[in-house]
């Protein structure tokens, strides 16, 4: 039996078919599969920096979902939830972190799932706890404002130092930088000479030199031969050195001093008048008496010279005579 198919029958099968392929076409765009069993998971933030549907979800970078929708709660609190749609055989422990966070360059939003510790794992249609990861730009802008701030810094501290160079660097300054130079380029020259000078010394007096180096190596040499003698000097002086310093000159010192005192004493006395010698060295009336004695007695033996028979009496018979 043949069977007849009237023409409304094939216009509705084909607007079903093209229903259903729009449909899974649809869900295929927005990264869900129709056919796959899911499990719905939900998170609330304060905002979510972007994050719109179909936006994917990781788990250790393999992607196991997609975010089903985004909406204000209705509590009044703006609030955002977002509705996560996981794939079924996905284990998700409780106490699991949703993590929105940047996945390029361009800012566009992901979320991804970091496992909690739990032995125990979540269900379908649970909250899991949020974490909102700063945009690239506000990480730049972050990691930036310290390197902005020493910038300004250092543009202040070259403004000032311009400054300082302006104001130093003044005409006056110039003049005596340009002196400065010339000055250091007399002294080079000066220098140059100084060495031309020691340059033709040393060349002139080679000869002189290598005497003298060679005197010189001749007094080691006569030095280290004769270093035997050089030590018994040294030692026989050591032994005199010890002699000294065992014998008592210090007592000696003592007594000189007080015999040179006594001597000092004795010139003090004759310096005034005490004593003998010091009538005589300081009286003159005794030096004359001495002088006028001396010259009397002088003047006896003359007399007695000149007439003998006046003091001496000779007796040719033993016969006294008296004067």
């Amino acid at each position: 039996m043949k069977l007849i198919f009237r023409k409304e029958f094939k216009i509705g099968v084909l607007v079903f078919m093209t229903l259903a392929i729009f449909f899974w076409g649809l869900n295929y765009l927005k990264n869900s599969n129709v056919f796959t069993k899911h499990r719905t998971f939900y998170a609330i933030y304060d905002q979510v920096n972007g994050l719109t549907s179909s936006a994917p979800i990781f788990i250790k970078g393999f992607k196991v979902g997609t975010v089903k929708d985004v909406y204000f709660m209705s509590d009044g609190s703006n609030r955002i939830i977002v509705k996560m749609q996981l794939s079924n055989d996905i284990p998700v422990p409780i106490a699991s972190i949703a993590k929105i966070y940047s996945s390029d360059l361009m800012g566009s939003k992901a979320v991804e799932i970091i496992l909690g510790k739990s032995p125990n794992f979540a269900k379908d249609e649970d909250t899991l706890s949020n974490q909102l990861q700063a945009s690239l730009a506000e990480e730049v802008s972050i990691q930036m404002l310290p390197i902005k701030r020493k910038a300004e810094s250092l543009l202040t501290s070259i403004d000032s130092v311009l400054i300082m160079v302006q104001y130093v660097f003044n005409e006056n300054t110039r003049m005596n930088l340009s002196k400065s130079f010339e000055n250091i380029k007399i002294a080079i020259d000066n220098l140059k000479n100084t060495t031309f000078n020691i340059d033709t010394l040393v060349s002139t007096q080679r000869n002189r030199l290598s005497h003298i180096i060679g005197d010189v190596e001749s007094i080691a040499s006569n030095i280290e031969k004769n270093n035997e003698k050089i030590t018994t000097i040294l030692s026989n002086f050591s032994i005199i050195s010890d002699s000294l310093a065992k014998s008592n000159i210090k007592q000696t010192i003592e007594n000189a001093n007080k015999v040179i005192s006594n001597v000092s004493n004795v010139f003090d006395k004759i310096n005034n008048g005490k004593g003998t010698l010091g009538l005589l060295v300081n009286n003159d009336t005794l030096y004359n008496q001495i002088n006028n004695a001396a010259a009397n007695l002088d003047k006896l033996l003359i007399d007695i010279k000149s007439n003998p028979s006046r003091y001496i009496k000779i007796s040719v018979f033993g016969k006294n005579q008296e004067k």
